[in-house]
């Protein structure tokens, strides 16, 4: 049995997930709430493994919510070259990204949800070890920052699953079709 591996995440509309220093403001955009969206509590509902980059990990503990680890009941992997001491449910490690997926896969539990950022997901992508692609497209144009998708060997070929809009922002699921 192997695990599904979810990449779960947002870009402005010319593809970035972060402004060049790193800020992710531009999420917000303006977008006026009027629609309930239930994706993100859909997303936690299936998932026990978080993998993120030490980036993405400092952002969240020090900006995003610095007062309480928001998948304290996940395991978390964060994968870094300056790793912390490990805990119970979170472990730094140097290994790959794709090395480390392979061997999550391989375990036991549900599926994997890939937060970022872009040096993670592309040795991913390209390794083809994404299985589930869920970017939501915030209407936002950036015109420079940090890429969804750095330069990597490809094609990937995807098979578009569903797309919807809710408060103005296009969410698009696909599918690895190397899977």
């Amino acid at each position: 049995m192997s695990r599904e591996v979810i990449l779960y995440i947002a870009a402005s509309v010319d593809g970035y997930i972060a402004e060049t220093d790193g800020s992710i403001d531009f999420l917000g955009g303006g977008i006026e709430l009027v629609e309930e969206d239930t994706s993100y509590q859909e997303l936690m509902g299936k998932i026990d493994t978080v993998v993120m980059g030490r980036t993405t990990y400092d952002q969240v503990v020090n900006e995003l919510s610095p007062d309480q680890y928001p998948y304290e009941e996940q395991m978390s992997y964060i994968i870094t070259s300056h790793p912390d001491e490990n805990t119970e449910k979170l472990i730094f490690t140097s290994k790959g990204p794709a090395e480390l997926i392979q061997e999550l896969k391989e375990q036991e539990g549900e599926a994997i949800w890939v937060v970022g950022g872009a040096s993670i997901i592309a040795p991913l992508t390209e390794a083809k070890l994404i299985d589930t692609y869920i970017l939501t497209t915030i209407p936002t144009i950036l015109g420079k920052g940090i890429r969804l998708f750095n330069e990597f060997n490809g094609p990937v070929n995807l098979k578009v699953e569903q797309v919807y809009v809710k408060n103005d922002m296009v969410y698009t699921t696909y599918s690895n079709r190397n899977q």
